[in-house]
């Protein structure tokens, strides 16, 4: 299992942790090879650069590892910028079937997120080379970092990395693997299976008496938006924001001495599920085409409906009315409703036990071991075969 941690903590790093921690708890032998972005500051721009394209000495470790571990199924989770998609071959060429995790957009997009500016953006959907991506300077507001992001990209389609160098894609959502066959990656490769929670928190099926939004404060998540109709709306409860972001300090300023919401900033994740698990509802008010949505999914394994947009693999996790409520994203006025549903809706009962059930058909550790299972053995059956 190959990951490269994020310089803050997201979903994707805890989907690593428990894919990983499944795996051996079943008897599997996982060996982890890691690398974390904090190693970006300590390096040259030009050296960044070109290790993003191409890193020869992660994709050298990657080969002596995975022949010293005499790894079946090399599962790659974060690839980037560190580990460059040179690994894939490099573990291949040791006999091991490759595997690549879909949860983000960066085969075409070069901020990975299909969001520019505050609305979806799919210009560099279908291109050879993301040229608008450098010219809106989508990663992190550099012409330099977009184009060498653009160049790994197109160099690798060029070089047919990502049609024979991986052998099955992991998509965490039908939403996902449609997109990437929109890519122009075979509908053959790819598989469905989505994140989960484990271990199991268990559920907390009395109702609470505050909403919680659990994420990463910048624009693409919504949490503008959300603050912006608290305020305006007055539920009479509490909205309580775990995480943080390059909008935290603008957002605090605005709401000031509001005593409806309250920032936490980032809490470790037992603190975490411990807001979830008491909350009325968990808010998930993303505004681009969220892959997933892992914060959905600890909600329903706590037992806590969720209000979400109804937009990416969100659509996919809460059903209406049922173990939540969904809403048009970006729309104010019907995220006020939704909000204002559940807030209605907060004491009954039958939302907590019918979330709860939803996380158990569909996110436990049971549900989803077989399915990994399944697409470890389809990528073994692939590399066979060539």
């Amino acid at each position: 299992m190959a990951h490269t941690f994020y310089k803050q903590k997201g979903g994707e790093d805890e989907s690593y942790r428990a894919e990983s921690q499944l795996l051996q708890d079943h008897g599997h032998d996982v060996a982890r090879y890691e690398r974390h972005n904090r190693e970006l500051d300590g390096q040259s721009v030009s050296q960044t650069a070109l290790n993003t394209v191409w890193n020869s000495r992660c994709a050298r470790e990657i080969a002596a590892f995975t022949a010293h571990s005499q790894a079946d199924v090399v599962h790659f989770q974060n690839t980037f910028p560190l580990m460059s998609p040179a690994v894939y071959g490099a573990a291949r060429r040791q006999g091991a079937a490759v595997v690549q995790a879909l949860r983000n957009y960066r085969y075409s997009c070069v901020n990975g997120l299909l969001f520019r500016d505050g609305q979806i953006c799919e210009a560099c959907t279908g291109r050879s080379f993301a040229l608008p991506g450098i010219q809106h300077r989508c990663y992190r507001h550099s012409a330099v970092g977009s184009a060498v992001v653009a160049t790994m990209q197109s160099a690798h389609k060029l070089m047919h990395t990502y049609d024979r160098q991986v052998d099955v894609y992991i998509a965490v959502s039908a939403f996902v693997r449609e997109k990437y066959i929109q890519f122009g990656i075979s509908p053959e490769r790819i598989v469905v299976k989505p994140n989960f929670v484990y271990p199991d928190p268990g559920a907390q099926l009395t109702p609470g008496d505050y909403a919680v939004f659990v994420g990463r404060l910048s624009p693409e998540k919504g949490v503008r938006r959300l603050v912006e109709t608290w305020q305006r709306e007055q539920f009479g409860m509490e909205l309580r924001i775990v995480g943080d972001g390059p909008e935290r300090e603008r957002l605090e300023a605005q709401v000031g001495r509001d005593s409806g919401i309250r920032f936490l900033g980032g809490l470790p994740l037992a603190q975490t599920y411990a807001q979830i698990a008491g909350a009325a509802f968990v808010v998930v008010p993303s505004e681009w085409y969220e892959p997933f949505g892992r914060t959905a999914v600890e909600g329903l394994a706590h037992g806590t409906p969720v209000v979400c947009a109804d937009i990416g693999g969100l659509s996919e996790i809460v059903d209406e009315g049922v173990t939540g409520f969904k809403f048009t994203a970006g729309d104010t006025d019907a995220l006020a409703s939704a909000l204002r549903r559940a807030v209605d809706r907060h004491t009954d009962p039958t939302l907590r036990v019918q979330a709860r059930a939803a996380y158990e058909q569909r996110y436990s550790a049971e549900a989803n071991y077989d399915a990994l299972m399944a697409a470890y053995a389809r990528a073994a059956h692939h590399r066979a075969a060539r």
